[in-house]
């Protein structure tokens, strides 16, 4: 049960105007770090890497789709998995409906995973999704960008921060295309670095309750199992 805080609406307007110059502090603070982000040096990818995707076998060039910059959403879900983690699906219901502004302006999005394509399919028309989504299976993809070990190995997630040997990691990775075509790598994040890309955490974070969580998304369903 909450216990609020009561008071006149002119002691709100006090207080609120006070954290407005704590947000407007932090927005600034966020808009310098967004442009560090942007000004990160790139690394060209020179893995020839080939995924299966609903229109046949795919580079990683082929995913950029004609745009220059290309947001892959490393989705949990293993080979042997019948359905996709909970809380990856709860980031795609954020993403699946902006897409088509992303591509307005230059960036294709799209999930990743190790398991095959065909249930990858089965589970994306399940939850009525209409992002594209490819298999990285037979390929290090994966591995090479930190989300899923090999069997019985560690890694050490988020840049060495945390060691995990689970299945599957969520992440995001970013890629753009440079001169004659070549592809390379500008930005990857993984763990609380994902929040930002939450609006439902986002609005959530507004209201007194905030996330309500006794422990991070334990309460949370796939959207067809509520």
């Amino acid at each position: 049960m909450l216990e609020p805080h009561i008071v006149s609406r002119d002691e709100w307007l006090v207080e609120r105007k006070a954290f407005l110059a704590e947000e407007k502090a932090f927005t600034r603070a966020r808009d310098a770090l967004s442009a560090k982000r942007r000004d990160l040096p790139w690394v060209k990818i020179d893995t020839p890497y080939v995924f299966d995707t609903p229109l046949g076998k795919e580079s990683l060039s082929d995913l950029f789709d004609g745009r220059g910059q290309l947001i892959i959403y490393h989705f949990m879900m293993g080979p042997d998995w019948e359905q996709g983690c909970k809380s990856c699906s709860f980031w795609a219901d954020n993403f699946n409906d902006i897409i088509v502004h992303l591509n307005h302006r230059d960036v294709s999005m799209i999930a990743v995973s190790s398991a095959p394509l065909t249930k990858i399919e089965e589970f994306r028309k399940r939850m009525d999704w209409n992002f594209k989504w490819v298999s990285s299976g037979g390929t290090t993809f994966n591995r090479d960008f930190n989300v899923s070990p090999n069997p019985g190995e560690k890694i050490l997630y988020n840049f060495g921060t945390q060691e995990h040997d689970m299945d599957e990691m969520p992440g995001i990775s970013v890629f753009a295309k440079g001169k004659k075509d070549a592809v390379y790598h500008t930005y990857s994040c993984y763990s609380r670095g994902l929040d930002m890309l939450n609006g439902a955490y986002n609005y959530l974070d507004l209201v007194p309750k905030g996330r309500d969580e006794d422990s991070p998304m334990g309460w949370l369903k796939h959207h067809d199992r509520y």
